[in-house]
């Protein structure tokens, strides 16, 4: 083991040079005050902080860890989306994610006597008002006494029907808000 009192010196004062420049330089970052105008500047911080996104200033944490969010944006404004709801409106709705862009109900049967029950799957894979744009799962349970079901994808002319329902109900709707619009 090697204590030579000249090496650990040196080390000493290499730490301290180190923490000396690392505190003036985090120190220097700091700025110097300027006052603000409060006849230019709001004092709502939403306001601010629109002011600042616009002028590109501050950070954005969101990025950092390299994930990224989904680009989809459904919201109560999108005509597709409010199709849906109003097409749907019979049955009660068991999952609803607008960010996502998907819409489950619950299992629904026409009558209490009635052992078959279907469930939709309503997926927007884009928020366009397109054909392709819309995908329509529905599942059909069959059962023969409480606890004896079989559910299963079913694959009938009403995917198509409720598909085009909601497409035509969607485009009514947006031309309806580019009249209001106008």
């Amino acid at each position: 083991m090697n204590t030579n009192p000249i090496i650990l010196f040196d080390k000493k004062k290499i730490l301290q040079i180190t923490i000396i420049f690392l505190t003036f330089f985090y120190l220097n970052s700091c700025g110097i005050v300027r006052p603000v105008d409060a006849r230019k500047v709001s004092p709502n911080s939403d306001e601010r902080v629109k002011q600042n996104i616009k002028e590109g200033k501050g950070i954005n944490f969101g990025t950092m860890m390299g994930k990224k969010g989904g680009d989809f944006q459904f919201a109560s404004s999108n005509e597709m989306w409010r199709a849906t709801i109003d097409i749907l409106d019979f049955v009660p709705l068991a999952n609803v994610d607008y960010g996502g862009g998907i819409i489950v109900t619950d299992w629904y049967k026409n009558s209490k006597t009635d052992k078959d029950s279907i469930k939709l799957m309503i997926q927007f894979l884009t928020n366009e008002i397109r054909a392709d744009g819309i995908k329509v799962s529905i599942y059909k349970r069959e059962c023969k006494s409480e606890n004896n079901c079989v559910s299963g994808l079913l694959n009938s002319k009403l995917n198509r029907e409720i598909k085009l329902a909601i497409l035509k109900k969607a485009a009514l709707l947006k031309k309806l808000d580019l009249e209001k619009k106008k």
